[in-house]
């Protein structure tokens, strides 16, 4: 992903202008950040649970190197936010406004 992990200023208007509103806005780019976390999540769960033993062993904690670097490995990945912020200003996401005038 192209996304920086660092901090960046954004500008409201750019974000507002995609929707009409900035608050419906962060909503999509929120949903967007927790369902590519969660799918994070679960990447990382599937890989260290192969090195999970029945037995906790002290010795092995600190021995198991491949482990390790799985788990550094996710945390130099972009921040979830930062995906989903580069995703909605790209037009990569595609959401539907919830008219109530359709509901009645």
């Amino acid at each position: 992903m192209a996304a920086s992990p660092s901090i960046i200023t954004r500008d409201s208007d750019k974000l507002a202008s995609k929707t009409g509103n900035l608050y419906e806005s962060v909503s999509i780019i929120s949903r967007r950040a927790r369902q590519i976390a969660s799918k994070t999540k679960e990447e990382l769960n599937n890989k260290l649970a192969e090195f999970a033993s029945g037995i906790d062993n002290l010795e092995e904690v600190f021995e198991n190197r491949e482990q390790i670097e799985i788990s550094k490995f996710y945390e130099r990945q972009p921040k979830p936010t930062s995906i989903a912020i580069e995703e909605f200003m790209e037009d990569k996401l595609y959401w539907r406004a919830n008219d109530e005038d359709d509901a009645k």
